[in-house]
């Protein structure tokens, strides 16, 4: 990427959401454009005129950090803005821009055996690209229809939100997750602008999608280390879960790891998630014959449903499978769920394009 028109672009957008008002400059004149002019960003700053339209055409090679400090005071930057500029900064100029390592596109051993062992919370390892690189048990069933979507590739949030309809069923919150992902991929790119697959994608997503590319011309930079996101989950329906973003600065990833208030239904619905992608790993690792038959040669990392039939009545630990009908073939519901201890049984109903998969756990009689 230009690293030029990087800090052109992300300095004029900044300066364009300042007022004289906010600044606490007066205004006067007419203005052709929104926020403040060069010449007060210079005065705020403390340099002259002349220096800071030499950084805003886009070069900042040997600025000290002094200035800029004021340039961010006065252009009012947030601490994730901060850091971007001083990325910008970093890897201007022929002699300092230094390729970073290449993201990784797996995870060491060591850290899958960690993501493993937690198994009451969705936890999934990112790069900075949003590519899912790996996830827990119950992490795949969070983030199935994204996995699903991937067809076998390594699933990467930006593509299944800009280029899958499907994101906007998932996604409780688009808009809001599709600013997320884009911010995140802006910083991503003032990091390392000789990335050359982030590159590639954002080439891919600003052809290829009208609402990422308006996204991408704002030059929004945001932190995502806590916070809330919804979902509306096929199987389970809404959710609300608190993430926490941990960095591993050995391996330049991040770990994200979800969970529900206790007590709530986004608690309960994510027990009952866990309860089904159990049941649906049981199916995958003994498939009738006719599932194996069909099942061979294939390949992906989805959450495929393989449904051995049993007898009709549900009973401890087994699972039924009935045939689907024309009006519930291809929608994932529940038609019950957890809604405490006092509960007798839990009762999962699965609806797939091919079958209706009833998983019943039922008390032991005395």
């Amino acid at each position: 990427m230009d690293n030029r028109s990087q800090i052109r672009e992300f300095l004029t957008s900044r300066r364009a959401k300042i007022t004289p008002q906010q600044a606490g400059l007066p205004s006067y004149g007419t203005r052709r454009v929104p926020g403040l002019r060069r010449a007060e960003v210079a005065q705020l700053a403390g340099v002259s005129v002349e220096y800071y339209s030499r950084l805003e055409r886009g070069d900042l090679s040997g600025v000290s950090a002094g200035v800029l400090d004021a340039i961010a005071r006065a252009l009012r930057l947030d601490d994730a803005e901060r850091t971007h500029l001083e990325d910008l900064a970093r890897t201007a100029g022929p002699g300092r821009r230094r390729r970073r390592r290449s993201a990784p596109r797996r995870v060491r051993p060591t850290v899958q055996r960690i993501l493993d062992s937690m198994t009451d919370a969705p936890a999934v390892i990112m790069n900075g690209r949003c590519d899912v690189l790996a996830a827990n048990a119950l992490g795949r069933a969070l983030y199935a229809p994204m996995i699903e979507a991937a067809n076998g590739a390594v699933p990467n949030h930006a593509r299944f939100i800009f280029l899958d309809p499907r994101s906007r069923d998932f996604w409780g919150d688009w808009d809001r997750a599709a600013d997320d992902t884009v911010a995140l991929l802006q910083a991503e790119a003032g990091r390392d602008p000789c990335d050359r697959d982030l590159t590639e994608l954002v080439g891919e997503l600003s052809t290829r999608s009208d609402d990422f590319r308006a996204r991408w011309a704002r030059h929004d930079v945001r932190q995502h280390h806590i916070g809330t996101k919804p979902f509306h989950h096929p199987v389970v329906g809404e959710l609300r879960l608190d993430y926490e973003s941990l960095d591993l600065p050995a391996d330049d990833l991040t770990l994200v790891a979800y969970d529900a208030e206790p007590g709530s239904d986004s608690r309960d619905k994510l027990d009952l998630l866990a309860s089904w992608a159990t049941t649906t790993a049981g199916s995958r690792r003994r498939p009738d014959r006719r599932s194996a038959g069909r099942s061979a040669g294939r390949r992906g990392v989805g959450l495929r449903r393989t449904v051995r039939r049993r007898d009709a009545r549900p009973s401890a630990g087994r699972i039924v499978a009935s045939r689907p009908t024309a009006t519930t073939a291809c929608t994932p519901r529940i038609i019950a769920r957890v809604t405490g201890s006092s509960t007798p049984s839990m009762t999962i109903v699965v609806l797939t394009a091919k079958c209706v998969a009833i998983a019943a756990r039922t008390p032991a009689r005395s």
